[in-house]
């Protein structure tokens, strides 16, 4: 406005040259402005947030992150609902296990004031109660993977079996049906798991037929005149095969396909404590320690090929259990076992660390 005035008092300025420039700088500085406000309306309103997946993006083109990391970090910044099934089901097979234990110390604490009738007809209403609702509400079995049929099927499943240990061991305990023959119970036990886990396709009853086999081995095992460790290993390492052969065999059979996972994760760990075994015997460990140089290569090469982080785990654990028995073995020096412990712990973990980033990224 200054600048037009000086002009205006200009005794020799053109008033319709000053007329028309006036028109034209108007029209020049509107445009700026529509210009600078096109520019404000396109702009997002969360500038962060695109800083945020332009980073993202870089990041997963760079190898950084993978493809579903990057996707997972992007919904996030976005505000978009995050599924939480995973935490809510395991806090939910939690509050079940909790539930049964209370219920458990309560029967095993007041059990003379309850008496033998109550505790029994509550066992009993619960478990009736529990397979009743999962046989009239499952659906039609199949081989593959089927979803349940309502929120809560698996847990109450998982419910009903958890109550079938608790009623079978208090009576035994209070009656002694059998005279203590746990073994019959546990195969018992087992194999009725087993045809849950099959029927209702459930892998958490699954991992309780197991482990009730695997205790049925062990029981057997411990009735037997002599307890020699050895005779222990060997029925560990029969118990880890048998499992391993059944999962690749019902596998192949796709019999429940999906359920692999569960043996191939249960025949390792148990081939991994048997080998182990031997290997913290002070005599005649050497052949052991081959066997888990072995089982370690193999559980490594495994989890590698099929991007199973588990199995690493697996491999760098108990080969760095068994590697340091022998290390520390003659060693009295509290100091030295704490500082190696320290030490090689920290580092076993930030290489576990960095593997496992590795396996978020995309090859």
């Amino acid at each position: 406005m200054r600048l037009y005035l000086r002009w205006g008092r200009n005794p020799g300025w053109d008033p319709t040259l000053r007329e028309t420039t006036g028109h034209l700088v108007s029209r020049h500085v509107l445009s700026e402005s529509n210009t600078e406000h096109r520019h404000a309306a396109l702009r997002p309103e969360n500038e962060r947030a695109m800083t945020i997946l332009a980073r993202l993006e870089l990041w997963k083109e760079q190898g950084a992150i993978s493809t579903e990391q990057q996707a997972h970090l992007a919904s996030l910044s976005r505000g978009e609902p995050v599924s939480l099934s995973l935490e809510l089901n395991l806090l939910l097979y939690a509050g079940v296990l909790a539930f049964v234990a209370g219920l458990g110390w309560t029967i095993s604490t007041w059990s003379q004031q309850l008496g033998d009738v109550l505790i029994l007809a509550i066992l009993s209403i619960i478990l009736a109660a529990s397979f009743w609702y999962c046989f009239s509400r499952a659906t039609a079995w199949s081989a593959a993977e089927t979803a349940a049929p309502t929120a809560i099927f698996d847990y109450v499943l998982y419910l009903g079996s958890l109550v079938w240990c608790v009623e079978l061991a208090y009576l035994e305990n209070r009656f002694h049906v059998l005279s203590g023959q746990w073994d019959l119970y546990l195969l018992a036990t087992a194999l009725l798991f087993f045809f849950l886990a099959y029927r209702f396709d459930n892998r958490f009853v699954l991992s309780l037929a197991l482990s009730s086999l695997a205790g049925w081995f062990g029981i057997t095992i411990s009735r037997w005149p002599s307890h020699q460790d050895a005779e222990y290993r060997q029925y560990a390492l029969l118990y880890g095969l048998l499992v391993g052969v059944a999962g690749v065999i019902l596998q192949r059979l796709k019999l429940k396909p999906h359920f692999f996972g569960t043996y191939l994760n249960i025949a390792t760990n148990v081939l991994f404590w048997a080998i182990l075994s031997g290997v913290f015997e002070h005599e005649g460990n050497g052949l052991w320690l081959v066997f888990l140089l072995i089982a370690c290569g193999s559980s490594l090469t495994w989890g590698l090929k099929r991007r199973a982080f588990a199995f690493v785990a697996y491999a760098a654990v108990y080969g760095y259990l068994g590697v340091s028995s022998l290390l520390i073995r003659n060693s009295s020096d509290f100091s030295f076992i704490l500082t190696y412990f320290v030490f090689t712990a920290i580092a076993m973990i930030v290489g576990l660390v960095l593997i496992a980033r590795h396996f978020g990224r995309t090859e």
